[in-house]
């Protein structure tokens, strides 16, 4: 689905951010979503060096995404998966287990595996320099292993996490492709089957594409200090 600026569907995303983040800043979420069901949106995009003041009366800590269609606003990924799935007819199920099964995968993939990725990626990227990064890593990775492994035993046999594709699906796969380093997925190999299969959809292509495009075309000409942090 082309972007057109004329959308109801409103997403805000970060104008450009370093290479190492590139292709995971979570306005993924909402763009896949709405690829998946051709739903057409425009960008707003705001600096994610200089964020505007009149932006956290929108979403408090300055994040994004923030999606609006028409009268409301949202504003967490997990919400925007919600509203666009309910909006577009496909992605969750109207009713009964089928629900209930893909909102607890959703949650699941916030509550029980993100926090694991994002305090790795704390270790491994940001402090891997430092003492206590070098003393949490090996507990740490034990411990999302024992999730991951979880994880993998849930999925068993399935192509997706409850039933069809669905926003679940959308949310663990970009959760999953955060972990630093490739070889917790590649011991797991029914978990790196089921990235690999979610991200070889054409929507989930375009999305990306869509997001590279906004930070290839708002490169800065000097490193940022946000880039060399980063490094």
């Amino acid at each position: 689905m082309p972007i057109d600026q004329n959308a109801e569907i409103e997403i805000t995303a970060f104008e450009w951010v370093p290479p190492f983040a590139q292709g995971h800043v979570r306005d993924l979420r909402p763009r896949w979503a709405c690829e998946e069901m051709g739903l057409a949106y425009r960008e707003r995009l705001i600096s994610a060096l200089e964020r505007p003041d009149w932006y956290y009366a929108e979403q408090p800590w300055g994040q994004v995404p923030y999606v609006r269609d028409g009268d409301i606003g949202l504003f967490e990924s997990g919400a925007t998966l919600i509203h666009l799935a309910e909006k577009g007819g496909g992605l969750l199920p109207a009713d009964g287990q089928g629900r209930a099964s893909v909102l607890s995968w959703l949650l699941a993939a916030f509550n029980s595996v993100e926090p694991y990725v994002f305090e790795l990626v704390e270790v491994e990227v940001f402090s891997r320099k430092s003492d206590w990064a070098v003393l949490r890593r090996p507990s740490l990775r034990e411990a999302i292993g024992t999730r991951l492994d979880r994880l993998q035993d849930a999925l068993g046999g399935d192509k997706w996490l409850a039933g069809d594709f669905s926003i679940a699906d959308i949310a663990m796969t970009l959760i999953l492709r955060t972990i630093p380093g490739e070889e917790l997925l590649q011991q797991r190999p029914g978990l790196s089957a089921y990235v690999e299969r979610a991200t070889a959809r054409p929507a989930f292509k375009r999305a990306l594409d869509a997001q590279l495009a906004v930070f290839a075309a708002h490169a800065p000409t000097q490193k940022s200090s946000f880039e060399t942090q980063g490094a």
